[in-house]
This record gives structure tokens, sequence and C-alpha cells, in this order.
């Protein structure tokens, strides 16, 4: 969970139109996602722009981070870079209707939230969305790795273990169909 970003809105966005800038850094060092734990060691930085769209403010702009993984296939060091769009809108008010008789199969529903009884946004779910977002479903060290031997385990980026052959080898002497030699079929 990520700390939270309070902006307390004010005057300079009370006009539907008006417009603000909204960047910071956040401290944080790691994230989870499914069984991947990931580390951010540069933090997380953002560069927003918070709109007032009329019956909410509609905050858009880029997170920026470097991430440090385990690689899927190696499990070896994985680093990369995310630069990903944010894209959140806080209405000030819940619409009517949408309290509880909405539609879960309803594709034409947007994706909102509501801004805080006193009048602040928390930014730090748009944030995370984003960030969870933009993180490779597959993370690899390099795009070519080979991952390791399935034979004995071996980093097959640093050596060749000589199972790669051997295990080609034995699949071309064998039929596809090999599978099926001692199916018995009954009329």
């Amino acid at each position: 969970m990520m700390q939270p970003v309070i902006f307390a809105l004010d005057d300079r966005l009370a006009n539907p139109g008006d417009t603000l800038p909204c960047a910071g850094h956040l401290d944080e060092r790691a994230y989870s996602l499914g069984d991947h734990d990931f580390e951010l060691p540069e933090g997380i930085d953002y560069d927003l722009v918070l709109t007032n769209a009329g019956e909410g403010i509609l905050v858009t702009g880029m997170l920026s981070t470097h991430v440090v993984g385990v690689c899927d296939r190696c499990l070896e060091r994985a680093e990369f870079d995310i630069d990903g769009e944010v894209d959140e809108y806080y209405l000030f008010e819940e619409p009517a209707g949408s309290a509880g008789d909405k539609d879960e199969d309803d594709e034409d529903d947007i994706d909102f939230q509501l801004v805080n009884p006193d009048g602040t946004l928390d930014l730090s779910l748009a944030l995370q969305t984003t960030l969870v977002m933009e993180t490779p479903f597959v993370v690899l060290c390099k795009p070519d790795c080979k991952g390791l031997c399935p034979v004995c385990g071996a980093n097959l980026n640093e050596e060749d273990c000589g199972h790669a052959e051997q295990i080609r080898l034995e699949r071309m002497g064998t039929s596809p169909f090999s599978a099926l030699k001692d199916l018995k079929l009954d009329d």
C-alpha cells in the first residue's frame, strides 16, 4: 500500500476549466504484485495536472520510477523503468443511481473516485494503479533471456551445459504420436 498523497482543493480549482499543476516525489521503496516483490531504489516521481471538469477533478499526468525485481526465466536481477500515464477522475459527489443498482456487466461505467468530504484528494490510488498497470506481466533481465536448464538448473545466459542439445535430439527422435502407441481401440 502506497503512502497517502493528500492534495487539498482550494480556490485555484474553484471553477470548471481551472487547472493546477502538481508534481512531487514519493520515497516509496518497494511494492508487490502477485507473488513478485519489486524494489524502487529511487522512489517515484510524478508530474500531474488537476483540472476542474465541472462535476469533479480530472487528474492526468505522468509517473516515473526505476524498478528492480527478479527475472522470471533465470531468477537473476532484472531492472526496468516505468513511465506511465496517470488518468483518474474524482467526482465531487456520487452520481445518482450508482449507490447500489450498478450493473456489474455494464462496460460503459466510468471509473472514478470521490473527493473526500474535507475537500481533499488522495492521489496515491491513481499513482498506485498506474504503477501496477505499467509493471510487465513477465519480468525479464533482458529480452532474449535463455532461462535455466530444465535438467541441471544452470543459467543458460552464462554457460552452455550441453543439455539443450541432448533434449533437442531426444525430441527429434520421438514422434508426437508415440504416446498413442499403446492405445487400445475397442469396437
